[in-house]
């Protein structure tokens, strides 16, 4: 098969919200007073022990997780697709309560980055400690009490229902001046602590004492991350590595399957066809943007429909080439975000409605991706790492898969009895 074409011009670094676009602050806050749905206690009869200042709540296990199963031999494996969601919180624009409900029609989870300063509010911006900045200094916004308490509305139904709430850090620091891209290990375990600490104890930084907690430990619950502009990675895994993390998705990649490195599940950014272009796309709807109307994310309002449909197209032309081919899992990153128009998340709402509900595909979160990439066995997933993209195998799947398979692990369906 021919080598994947070049990325798009502009868009190998600039992968995640631009620092100069104010777009990028899913912090702004929505009307005051608004009505207020679904907050999502823990379900009924659940176990509830407070953690902390009681932020966030051991309450069971994660209600909706599908216990992942090994691939029997010969067995084609399913189609993963994963949505994931940078800088995730809930504004004005209501994208993110919008986004859990197109989940749920669509029997789809999905993973939700949620930005540490979401959580905290401006007042209290001097308690966040930045490596290589000022105290109180960010490049997208803090929050006030409206902007929290809807966030908080999001994320605990959001939990309940299967997602995944992962990280997006705090200051979303790009480029040369201090950017992630310049920080070194302990600087990422220092920025990681302090978004583990937003999280954990909005209630104290904000006085809203009466709100319930968020229904999980966010200790077990953060296991991968992807970093700003997807830039830093290298001395982030690193410290990922060390704090016990599982994945990372901060890099680029084509439409293979993926492998460890340095430890974790390298489950990077991919690139996928570009209608109407020769080179690739990076599948994320800040690239589409780049390139269709540069920093202005409000461009040629003629041309919103066009773009949107661009970007579909692309995004269900590399669905169909992982599964009619190499059934690699298909990462595909956005923002809350309404640039031009709105367009890029008409345009992900109807990938979604087309392909989550197709015979064998599961879209899936990152972590039941890795649950289930750790339940294989290993030879089987060496194997499927030699398909190429979109490359089918000639023999068919029963015979390329057909092979004596290693013992599955404890606790997997498949696996021997628990020795005396």
């Amino acid at each position: 098969m021919a080598a994947t074409p070049r990325i798009a011009a502009g868009v190998a670094l600039a992968a995640a919200c631009a620092t100069t676009l104010a777009g990028c602050s899913a912090g702004t806050t929505g009307p005051k007073g608004a009505a207020r749905k679904d907050p999502g206690a823990p379900a009924p009869g659940t176990a509830l022990r407070l953690i902390g200042d009681g932020s966030t709540a051991y309450t069971g296990a994660q209600p909706h997780l599908p216990r992942p199963e090994r691939l029997k031999p010969g067995q084609r494996p399913p189609q993963f697709v994963v949505f994931s969601w940078d800088g995730a919180g809930e504004d004005g624009q209501r994208l993110f309560s919008r986004f859990r409900t197109v989940a749920k029609a669509n029997d789809a989870t999905m993973t939700y980055f949620l930005s540490g300063v979401y959580l905290l509010p401006e007042e209290k911006r001097d308690l966040y400690h930045p490596p290589q900045h000022a105290p109180g200094r960010s490049d997208i916004g803090f929050n006030d009490e409206s902007g929290i308490r809807d966030t908080l509305d999001q994320l605990r139904p959001a939990w309940l229902d299967g997602n995944e709430i992962g990280t997006h850090f705090n200051g979303h620091f790009c480029g040369n001046d201090g950017g992630v891209g310049q920080w070194s290990v302990d600087e990422w375990k220092d920025e990681i602590a302090q978004a583990r600490a937003f999280v954990k104890s909005w209630r104290t930084n904000t006085g809203l004492k009466r709100e319930p907690p968020l229904p999980f430990d966010y200790d077990q619950e953060l296991v991968g991350a992807r970093t700003p502009c997807l830039e830093g990675q290298e001395n982030f895994v690193k410290a990922a590595r060390d704090l016990g993390f599982r994945y990372d998705t901060s890099g680029v990649a084509q439409q293979v399957w993926p492998k460890k490195a340095q430890g974790l599940w390298d489950l990077s950014m991919q690139l996928v066809p570009f209608p109407g272009h020769s080179e690739e796309q990076l599948a994320m709807d800040y690239n589409f943007m780049v390139n269709q109307s540069g920093t202005q994310t409000q461009g040629d309002s003629d041309k919103f429909g066009e773009w949107g449909d661009q970007m579909r197209d692309a995004l269900l032309q590399g669905f169909r080439r992982a599964y009619e081919g190499n059934r690699a899992p298909l990462v595909i990153g956005n923002h809350f975000e309404s640039w031009n128009g709105g367009t890029y998340m008409r345009a992900v709402q109807e990938v979604v409605e087309s392909v989550c509900t197709r015979r064998e595909v599961r879209c899936v979160s990152f972590r039941q991706l890795v649950d289930w990439l750790d339940a294989q066995d290993p030879q089987v997933l060496g194997k499927l790492r030699t398909l190429g993209v979109g490359q089918a195998p000639e023999e068919g799947w029963e015979s390329f898969l057909t092979a004596r398979p290693a013992p599955a692990p404890r606790g997997v369906p498949g696996a021997p009895p628990a020795g005396p």
